[in-house]
């Protein structure tokens, strides 16, 4: 149902809206009217503001019957179907996650918590009260409850101190035959126990009999030392001083070549006597030879020039 005058106070709302907001920039446009019911309609406005992307401001204007003036009656920054809100709240019970609680921080007391349930409970009798706090180790005033030790068995199993951590995987043997296990009493110690291994990743904590690792008791490795190697020590007074051969050069001189200054041709000498071979015939120059010395039967040249054999086809 439109209301002409509650229709047309665009500005008022508007007005209020800027006078309400840190800065007036913070009011956008004019988003449409909201007819809430009869003689009641809201103006939205967009909202420009820091960290409220999507929201709206939502002013409501009213008017009495047969009246022409609009009154304000409520101012509101109201999310938008686009708006970025926060997460839904949760109790802090639900939101509270391992390892939020650091130094100093305390938890409230939950007497509801069903991962409790109590230890013992007084009975007026000394005698009695004395057995079960001193003898029994009743003192405590509550316990696990079968609950609470379900929860913390299924959490260690499938954490990363049970079998199916990657170490474990990889070790040769199970924690339920390493002599560091310090077994737990009750339920629990039937598939739990602490490590009590120093140079082991998982000292101090719980791990389950089948969970492994390779600092074993009964592995056949030596174990590396973790300690760095001490610095050699040097006796300065049984030191005997040597002195050094002189260092090689690193290139030899080059040998000096002397050129001579005129090249001399060798002289050359004519034999005095030639050897002949048996049954060779002497050349022409050997006849001009002062000597000749004949081995065996060498037949004298002829005084006739020896043809020269006949050019190959």
């Amino acid at each position: 149902m439109k209301d002409a005058v509650l229709d047309r106070a665009v500005d008022l709302a508007r007005e209020v809206a800027v006078a309400l907001a840190d800065d007036p920039g913070e009011v956008g446009e004019h988003l449409g009217i909201v007819h809430e019911d009869e003689r009641l309609v809201t103006h939205r406005f967009a909202s420009t503001a820091r960290g409220y992307r999507g929201w709206e401001w939502a002013v409501t204007v009213a008017r009495v019957p047969r009246g022409r003036v609009a009154t304000v009656c409520e101012i509101s920054l109201l999310p938008g179907p686009d708006a970025i809100r926060a997460k839904p709240w949760l109790p802090w019970a639900d939101r509270l996650r391992p390892g939020d609680i650091g130094p100093g921080d305390v938890l409230p007391f939950r007497p509801d918590d069903p991962r409790l349930v109590p230890g013992w409970r007084p009975t007026g009798d000394d005698e009695l009260d004395d057995v079960a706090i001193e003898e029994l180790a009743l003192a405590r005033a509550r316990v696990l409850s079968p609950v609470g030790r379900e929860e913390a068995a299924q959490r260690w199993y499938r954490g990363t101190r049970g079998p199916t951590s990657a170490g474990s995987l990889a070790s040769a043997a199970a924690c339920a035959t390493c002599g560091f296990l310090v077994p737990l009493q009750g339920s629990l110690g039937q598939v739990f126990g602490v490590c009590a291994n120093e140079w082991s990743p998982d000292d101090g904590t719980v791990v389950s009999l089948d969970h492994g690792c390779g600092a074993h008791s009964e592995t056949e490795l030596a174990l590396p030392s973790e300690w760095p190697a001490p610095d050699p020590l040097i006796d300065e007074t049984a030191l005997e001083l040597v002195a050094a051969a002189p260092a090689a050069p690193d290139e030899a001189p080059a040998a000096e070549v002397v050129e001579p200054d005129e090249v001399v041709e060798p002289e050359v000498v004519e034999p005095d006597a030639v050897v002949v071979l048996d049954e060779v015939a002497l050349p022409d120059d050997v006849a001009d030879a002062e000597e000749v010395v004949v081995i065996g039967d060498v037949a004298e040249p002829d005084d006739e020039t020896i043809p020269a054999p006949p050019p190959e086809p």
